[in-house]
C-alpha cells in the first residue's frame, strides 16, 4: 500500500513538472540564436581537398548543428567570397554566389576581393545575391554615402526566431593595396570605429534585440576595435582577411575568424531574454569541414558550374611529377622568366608575390590550374625605370619576385648581359597592373613613369604558353629550372 501511495506521489509529481515545464517554455522569454560564420572562401566551393567541399560543409551543418532554413540560425561571411580556383575566376564570382544562395547565407562583408573584377561587377553579384553585401566604412569619395546603388550596404536587419538582428558590414583599410587600386579609386574606406558609431544608431533605430558585425578585418585590429567600442555593445564581432580559425570571448563580445576556403567554419550561440534586453548565455566553438557524406543539392550546382567551365578549363598544359611550391624560387622565377621570354625587349620583370595564389600542384597542369595560380585580371605593363628606382623597388619593395636580375651581396646584375645595374641608366621593365595602379604600396612605379605601356596581355599568359611549349609527360615531367 506504501509502494502504491509512492508511485501516485511520483506520478503526479512528474505530471506537474512537465506541465510547468512546458508551460515556461511556451511563455518563455528566451531566444535562441546561432551563427555559423566563414571568411574567405575565395570560390573553393570544390574543396581543397576530399571532403572538404560547399556541399560537404553544408550537409555537416544540417546534420551535426541540426540547421534548417527559417530555424533559429545565422549563416554568415566574413567576406572575400571569389578570386580562386578557376570554377570562380573565371565567372567573375556569379557561380560563388549562386552556391551560397543555396547554402542559405545570410550576409556577408565586402571583402577586398570582392572588388577584383570592377565596380559593375559586384553590383551584378550584389542582384544574383540573395544576401546583401554589407560595408559600412566603404564610402563614395565624391559624396561620403554609402554606395548602395553598387549594392553594398551599411547593414541590415533581419528576424530569426522572434529576434530582431542587426548586422553592420566592415571592409579592410588595406583594401586599395589589396585589390587594384583602380577598381576602388572613387571609394574612400573610412576608420572602423568611425563607420560603426555613425551607423550603430541608425541599426537601433529599427528596434534590434541583438547587434552583430561581420567585418573583412584581421583579428588583431578588429580585437582593437572591440577594446574602443565596449560601450556599444555588440554581441559579437565576426573576422576575416587573415584566414585566422578562432572563436573566444574580448571585452564581452564573442570574436570569430572561420579560417578559410571552406576548410573549417566558427559557430556562436546566443540566448536573449527579450524581457529583460540581455543576452543571458553564450557559447562559442571552432570545427573542420570533415563531414562524410555532401549535400546533392549544393553538389549538383557545384557540378554544373564544373562541367560549364570544363571544356575552356581542362586543356592540357604540362604534366609535373612534384609539387612547386608558391613561394619557392623555381616557381617564381619561371613564372617572370616566362615574361622576359614573351617580350625579348624587356630587361627585368618585376611582379607581387601575392599575386601567386597556390602552389603548382602535381599531375596534370592544365589552364585552370594556371588560373587558379594566377587568378586576376592583372595585364602586363612595360615601363622605363631608372637605375635608382629598380633598386628601390627590388630591395624595398612588398615580395617583389624578380627576373632579370641577380643579386651578388650588394650589387644586382642583369642576368642577360652580366653588367651591372646602373642607377643612372634607364631599363625596361615589365611589372603587372595591380603593382603599377599603386598596389602593394609601388606607388614608386608610376610616378617614375607616368606613361607605361599596358600590354594588354593578362600576367598568366606567358607562363601558360611556356608551360605549353614544354612537351612535357609522364616520361618527361616539367621542370622549372
Amino acid at each position: 500500500m506504501l509502494m502504491l501511495r509512492l508511485r501516485i506521489y511520483l506520478l503526479f509529481c512528474s505530471l506537474v513538472l512537465t506541465t510547468c515545464a512546458s508551460s515556461d517554455l511556451e511563455n518563455s522569454n528566451l531566444r535562441r540564436l546561432t551563427i555559423l560564420y566563414t571568411n574567405d572562401e575565395h570560390g573553393w566551393m570544390e574543396g581543397m581537398e576530399p571532403g572538404q567541399s560547399a556541399a560537404h560543409l553544408y550537409e555537416m551543418w544540417q546534420q551535426e548543428e541540426g540547421y534548417y532554413e527559417d530555424g533559429p540560425f545565422l549563416i554568415l561571411s566574413g567576406g572575400d567570397n571569389w578570386t580562386g580556383p578557376a570554377i570562380s575566376t573565371w565567372t567573375e564570382g556569379e557561380s560563388m554566389v549562386e552556391v551560397m544562395n543555396a547554402m542559405n547565407y545570410d550576409a556577408s562583408a565586402v571583402g577586398n576581393h570582392e572588388f577584383d573584377f570592377g565596380l559593375e561587377v559586384i553590383k551584378a553579384r550584389s542582384v544574383e545575391a540573395d544576401y546583401p553585401y554589407l560595408s559600412a566604412n566603404t564610402r563614395w569619395r565624391s559624396s561620403g554615402e554609402s554606395p548602395t546603388d553598387i549594392g553594398i550596404l551599411p547593414f541590415t536587419v533581419t528576424t530569426v526566431n522572434e529576434l530582431r538582428v542587426g548586422i553592420i558590414g566592415l571592409t579592410t583599410l588595406d583594401t586599395t593595396a589589396a585589390t587594384n587600386p583602380i577598381n576602388v579609386q572613387d571609394l574612400d574606406f573610412i576608420d572602423y570605429e568611425m563607420a560603426l558609431r555613425e551607423t550603430l544608431p541608425l541599426v537601433q533605430a529599427q528596434d534590434t534585440d541583438i547587434n552583430l558585425v561581420i567585418a573583412h578585418v584581421c583579428v588583431e585590429p578588429l580585437e582593437r576595435l572591440i577594446r574602443n567600442t565596449r560601450d556599444l555593445d555588440i554581441a559579437l564581432f565576426g573576422a576575416g582577411h587573415c584566414n585566422e580559425l578562432l572563436a573566444r570571448r574580448v571585452h564581452g563580445s564573442v570574436l570569430l575568424s572561420g579560417g578559410f576556403h571552406f576548410t573549417a567554419y566558427a559557430k556562436a550561440s546566443f540566448t536573449v531574454d527579450t524581457e529583460r534586453n540581455v543576452i543571458s548565455q553564450r557559447m562559442f566553438t571552432i570545427h573542420d569541414n570533415e563531414y562524410a557524406t555532401d549535400n546533392e543539392t549544393i553538389a549538383g550546382i557545384v557540378h554544373s558550374w564544373s562541367a560549364e567551365t570544363e571544356e575552356i578549363l581542362s586543356e592540357k598544359l604540362a604534366y609535373s611529377d612534384r609539387v612547386f611550391e608558391r613561394r619557392g624560387e623555381e616557381l617564381e622565377q619561371a613564372i617572370v622568366n616566362s615574361w622576359l621570354l614573351a617580350d625579348p625587349s624587356s630587361d627585368i620583370a618585376i611582379t607581387n608575390a601575392g599575386g601567386i595564389r597556390i602552389d603548382l600542384p602535381e599531375g596534370i597542369i592544365d589552364v585552370g590550374t594556371v588560373m587558379a595560380l594566377m587568378p586576376f585580371d592583372n595585364t602586363i605593363i612595360a615601363t622605363e625605370l631608372d637605375g635608382t628606382t629598380v633598386r628601390t623597388v627590388v630591395e624595398t619593395g612588398t615580395r617583389p619576385v624578380v627576373g632579370g636580375l641577380i643579386r651578388r651581396g650588394n650589387r644586382w646584375i642583369l642576368s642577360a648581359r652580366g653588367e651591372e645595374l646602373d642607377d643612372s641608366k634607364t631599363y625596361r621593365v615589365l611589372v603587372n597592373s595591380f603593382m603599377y595602379a599603386g598596389g602593394d604600396g609601388y606607388n614608386i612605379i608610376p610616378e617614375t613613369d607616368p606613361d607605361g605601356f599596358d600590354t594588354g596581355i593578362n600576367y598568366r599568359q606567358p607562363f601558360q604558353d611556356w608551360l605549353s611549349a614544354q612537351n612535357t609527360s609522364e616520361q618527361n615531367p616539367l621542370r622549372l629550372n
